[in-house]
């Protein structure tokens, strides 16, 4: 079976997209986004925001994937009718 959850090369996707998203409304889509956004960060992907001057670094990828999807730097992609969610990545 095909993982849905495999890593894009990081060298070719910006880690900022250019507008963020709206947010999500739905927690349980919210928790959907950020765990898989979380897998992507221990398996080495970059994080897509810098810190604030003088607030600490969170240090747990589940922490910084919840912060990213809150700013509304991860797109996703739901796909209803086959019941996968997908972090999207853009070029």
């Amino acid at each position: 079976m095909e993982d849905t959850n495999e890593l894009v090369d990081q060298e070719s996707v910006p880690l900022v997209p250019p507008e963020p998203l709206p947010p999500i409304q739905s927690r349980f889509l919210f928790v959907d986004v950020a765990a898989l956004r979380a897998k992507q960060l221990r398996r080495g992907a970059r994080v897509r925001f810098d810190a604030e001057p003088g607030a600490p670094l969170m240090k747990k990828p589940e922490r910084l994937a919840m912060e990213e999807v809150r700013r509304g730097l991860v797109k996703y992609e739901d796909s209803a009718r086959d019941g996968v969610l997908e972090p999207v990545e853009t070029e």
